[in-house]
C-alpha cells in the first residue's frame, strides 16, 4: 500500500464533506465516504455496508482490498458478530483487538487479517442507513497510550478495550469519524432521494411515449388502415380512384414514419410547426372524411396561435378523440370544432352522434388509455377536460386552454 499523509482535524473532515456532496449516484457516494474515511483515519483497510432486510447487507463497498483479493474473499458478509452489534444497537464500536470480541467467528481463506478496529453507524434519525468500518491504523500510538482509550487516557466511559498495541483507534479518531458519518448520512439520503427522482422522470418519461405513440403513430396506422381497405373495394370498380388512394397510403406511411421519428427526439409534430393548428386538424379531418363512411367535419372560429405546448395537446386531444368516435362508436357524423377565446386560449369539441357510453364505467387506468391521455394532456397544459356521453346518445368532449 502507497505512503499516505493524512490531512488533519476539521480540514480534512471538511475536504471528505465537500467530496462526498460531489456525488449522485449512490453507489459512487458510498464508495467517497469509504475512501474518505480510510483517508481521514489513515487506516489499511475501510468498508461501509448498507444492510438488507434479510441478515446481508445490500450494498458493500471497500477501500484498500484489491480486486483480485476482494473477489477471492467471496460473498459479501453476512450482519453477524460485531457488525450486526453495531447496526443492531446503533453505537459505535472501537476494538484494540477486534478477533478478541465475544462472537468473532474467524475470517475467510482470502481476507486480510485485521486486529484494531472502529465502526461507526451512518443513520439518518432512528433509520440505520449503514455503518463505517475500519481496520488497521497505520501509524503507531504515542508512547504511553493504550489503543482504544482516549487522548490522555483519563475517560474510562469513552474507552474501548484498553489493550495496548503499537498502532490503534483513539477518540480523537472516533469524534472524527462521527461527524463524516452524520454528513454521510445527509450525502447518501440525497443520493437516494436523487436516483428516486430520476426513477420517478424516467416513469413519467416512459408514460409520456407511451401516450405519444398511441396518440400519434397509431391514429396515422388507423388512418392508413382505412385508406388501404378503400383502395382495396376500389380496385375492381374504379381502377383511377384505386390508384389515388395507394398513393394516399404510402403517405400516411411516410407520416407515420416521421411521428414516430418525432416521438423518439420529442420533437412536436412537423405539420403544426409547418402549417399551425388549424390547418392541421383541418387536413386530417379531410383525410378521415375521405376514407370513413361517417361524415367528419371541422370548423375554427376566432382562432389565433397558441404557445406550442397548448397548441400540441389540443391537436393530440382532437386526433384521440376523433378516431375514438370512428373507432368505438359507429357515428353518422362527427364535428371537431376550435373556438378561440378574446382573452387567449381556446376551446376545442369533438362532438358524435354513435352509440355513446357511460363515462363512469370506463375511468380505470390502464383499462382506457385514450381517456388518460387526454386528460394528462390537458392538465399538463394546464387545462380541463370533460367527457359527456350516455349509452344511445352520442359523445361530446370538450378541452378548454387558458390563455398563454
Amino acid at each position: 500500500m502507497s505512503e499516505r499523509t493524512p490531512r488533519g482535524g476539521i480540514e480534512a473532515v471538511s475536504a471528505a464533506i465537500v467530496a462526498m456532496n460531489r456525488r449522485l449516484e449512490v453507489r459512487e457516494v458510498l464508495q467517497t465516504i469509504v475512501a474518505s474515511a480510510r483517508e481521514l483515519l489513515d487506516a489499511q483497510y475501510a468498508a461501509l455496508g448498507v444492510p438488507d432486510d434479510h441478515g446481508g447487507f445490500a450494498q458493500f463497498v471497500v477501500d484498500g482490498v484489491g480486486d483480485e483479493q476482494w473477489k477471492a474473499i467471496g460473498p459479501l458478509p453476512r450482519q453477524h458478530g460485531v457488525l450486526a452489534a453495531m447496526l443492531r444497537e446503533a453505537t459505535p464500536q472501537r476494538l484494540a483487538d477486534v478477533r478478541d470480541f465475544e462472537s468473532f467467528a474467524g475470517w475467510p481463506r482470502a481476507h486480510p487479517v485485521m486486529k484494531d478496529f472502529i465502526g461507526m453507524p451512518v443513520a439518518d434519525g432512528d433509520d440505520i442507513l449503514g455503518a463505517i468500518f475500519l481496520a488497521n491504523k497505520n501509524t503507531a500510538a504515542p508512547a504511553g497510550r493504550r489503543a482504544g482509550t482516549d487522548p490522555v487516557g483519563t475517560d474510562p466511559a469513552r474507552a474501548g478495550t484498553g489493550a495496548t498495541c503499537p498502532a490503534g483507534f483513539t477518540q480523537d479518531d472516533e469524534d472524527l469519524l462521527r461527524i463524516l458519518a452524520d454528513h454521510a448520512a445527509i450525502a447518501l439520503t440525497n443520493a437516494r432521494l436523487h436516483e428516486r427522482s430520476r426513477e420517478l422522470t424516467l416513469a413519467g418519461e416512459r408514460a409520456r411515449i407511451a401516450h405519444e405513440l398511441h396518440d400519434a403513430v397509431s391514429q396515422k396506422l388507423f388512418s392508413l388502415r382505412l385508406t388501404a381497405q378503400a383502395s382495396a373495394a376500389l380496385v375492381d370498380t374504379d381502377p383511377g380512384r384505386a390508384k389515388e388512394e395507394l398513393r394516399q397510403v404510402a403517405a400516411l406511411a411516410a407520416e407515420a414514419a416521421d411521428e414516430l421519428r418525432a416521438v423518439v427526439v420529442e420533437l412536436r409534430p412537423a405539420a403544426l410547426d409547418e402549417d399551425g393548428l388549424v390547418a392541421t386538424l383541418r387536413t386530417q379531418t379531410d383525410v378521415l372524411d375521405r376514407v370513413h363512411s361517417a361524415n367528419v367535419t371541422f370548423r375554427a372560429v376566432r382562432m389565433r396561435a397558441l404557445p406550442a405546448p397548448q397548441e400540441e395537446a389540443l391537436l393530440r386531444v382532437a386526433q384521440e378523440a376523433t378516431h375514438n368516435a370512428l373507432r368505438h362508436a359507429h357515428p353518422r357524423t362527427v364535428a371537431v370544432s376550435l373556438e378561440g377565446h378574446g382573452g387567449g386560449g381556446a376551446t376545442l369539441r369533438v362532438r358524435d352522434d354513435g352509440r355513446g357510453f357511460d363515462p363512469t364505467a370506463v375511468r380505470r387506468a390502464g383499462r382506457h388509455l385514450g381517456l388518460v391521455s387526454m386528460r394528462d394532456r390537458a392538465d399538463g397544459v394546464g387545462g380541463a377536460l370533460s367527457v359527456r356521453s350516455e349509452p344511445g346518445r352520442g359523445t361530446v368532449i370538450e378541452m378548454e386552454v387558458p390563455g398563454g
